[in-house]
């Protein structure tokens, strides 16, 4: 136990502290969903592992509200790994280590799995209490939400009784969620044809970091540096006039954030080396300047590495360069609907270097399908002239918002008599769930809230304290509040 379990209120954050102490990056959640299968059998709930590795807990109305419709509480297991450079830290054998600072709870160096732990040590603290009161109550915890969404593919119809979901997976208190964005990975492979290098060329590593990265939905809009794209720019203006063979382009580690860090490895006449320090050190210079407000701190370092025994041929890295120098990132549209969300997207999250081929791996997210569907075109366009290949996979909805929802009046006049000032009401551009389980239950009424959490999926995430309650409050008034059945 650390000292996060002795907050208020203290049986979600002491279940939050067991969460952090089980290792379940996405694809690696299993220790901690047999951790809550024998909690749950422990407690005599009834508990359900379906065909993909969800979680379904159904807990009995408490007495006197057994004529209430029956609501499912919704999380992900999964958390996003990320770390800083200098930290040690294997997401799968490893805890994460939160710690309390000032107002807000951070981890040592990783990302602290707020999203969607939180939400998730909500929904158990309200299985396992004895004094809450609720009608028929069901919690779903899905897996692999933040790598591909596989629980929230893969949920079928009949697990759940509920009529109405709420989400627990947004990351503003005292903003109510309606809608989201849906998704798309898009990856491109870009064949790789290796020659011998010169014999007389000296072998460096160029470093790109220090940027602070994030969710590429949530915070997208920010305008912070993206590490890939950054290092592709410098090679586009420099790679050339140095006369650069290419070995090795890397950088992020998972599509659905910014990148924070890159590398390129790359082997040169030594004559050029002055010349590339002080090219590394103007547009570092330059880098700073233009993004002083949203991401001041890029770092460029440059390190001698071993002799490289095979490079990149002129043709192949003169693509790959215009490739990803070419290749749109950032906010691509804003939408005229809802006044300050982003529309549509794209982040260039993930790239490596395979011995057949270098492979760009990004995420589309748009609110509306067609907006979607204009960046696959401008993506294939770019790949045609390029001459490479490029794959769409795993493309899930977006939640269309719905103005009439009755669980949306409801969370708003809630929190409206609890706080007595009424909140937003959003659509978020991330991806929440609640797209994809219209599928197989599209009468379900649904609604999004959650706690205040900033800078999701980079090692500087964090939690508001003072939000937690603020957030777990309303949710409680919201159960006791939930109409009986027709």
């Amino acid at each position: 136990m650390t000292a996060i379990s002795q907050l208020q209120p203290q049986a979600l954050w002491q279940w939050f502290d067991q969460i952090c102490a089980i290792p379940h990056p996405s694809k690696h959640e299993q220790a901690l969903s047999e951790h809550i299968q024998a909690w749950a059998r422990d407690k005599q709930l009834a508990v359900v592992e379906d065909k993909v590795g969800n979680l379904i807990i159904k807990k009995p109305a408490t007495q006197g509200m057994e004529n209430r419709k029956t609501v499912v509480l919704q999380a992900h297991i999964d958390m996003v790994p990320q770390k800083n450079s200098d930290k040690i830290h294997d997401f799968e054998t490893d805890p994460i280590i939160p710690y309390i600072d000032g107002d807000w709870v951070k981890a040592q160096g990783t990302t602290l799995g707020s999203d969607n732990g939180i939400g998730m040590a909500s929904a158990l603290a309200i299985l396992g209490s004895d004094d809450i009161p609720h009608g028929p109550l069901e919690v779903l915890l899905t897996i692999d939400e933040e790598a591909g969404m596989t629980g929230a593919f893969g949920l079928e119809a009949g697990y759940l009784d509920a009529e109405i979901l709420i989400n627990t997976d947004s990351e503003q208190e005292g903003e109510i969620y309606m809608g989201c964005a849906g998704g798309v990975d898009a990856q491109i492979s870009v064949p790789m044809v290796w020659q011998a290098p010169e014999s007389s060329n000296s072998t460096y590593t160029l470093t790109l970091s220090g940027l602070k990265g994030g969710h590429s939905g949530v915070n997208i809009h920010l305008g912070r540096g993206n590490a890939n794209k950054l290092l592709a720019r410098f090679l586009f203006n420099h790679a050339d006039d140095l006369a650069l063979e290419l070995t090795n382009f890397t950088g992020g580690s998972l599509r659905n954030a910014i990148p924070r860090e890159a590398s390129v490895s790359f082997m040169l006449p030594a004559e050029n080396i002055a010349k590339l320090e002080t090219q590394i050190q103007e547009f570092q210079a330059l880098i700073r300047a233009e993004l002083a407000i949203a991401d001041p701190d890029m770092v460029l370092e440059l390190a001698e590495a071993s002799a490289a025994k095979q490079v990149m041929s002129e043709d192949t890295q003169n693509i790959l360069v215009d490739l990803l120098n070419a290749c749109p990132n950032g906010v691509i549209r804003m939408s005229d609907e809802v006044e300050g969300v982003t529309e549509t997207s794209l982040n260039v999250g993930v790239i490596s270097t395979e011995t057949q081929s270098v492979e760009i791996l990004c995420l589309i997210r748009s609110l509306i399908d067609s907006g979607r569907e204009e960046i696959e075109s401008v993506l294939t366009s770019l790949t045609n002239l390029a001459g490479v290949e490029i794959e769409f996979n795993g493309a899930y909805p977006g939640w269309k918002p719905d103005n009439s929802s009755p669980v949306m009046a409801l969370v708003r006049e809630t929190y409206d008599d609890i706080y007595n000032k009424k909140p937003v009401i959003m659509v978020i551009h991330a991806g929440l769930e609640c797209g994809l389980f219209k599928k197989p239950y599209p009468e379900m009424d649904m609604v999004s809230i959650g706690p205040t959490i900033r800078y999701p999926h980079s090692p500087d995430e964090k939690v508001l304290i003072e939000t937690v309650g603020q957030y777990y409050k309303l949710l409680l008034a919201v159960l006791e509040r939930i109409p009986e059945k027709s």
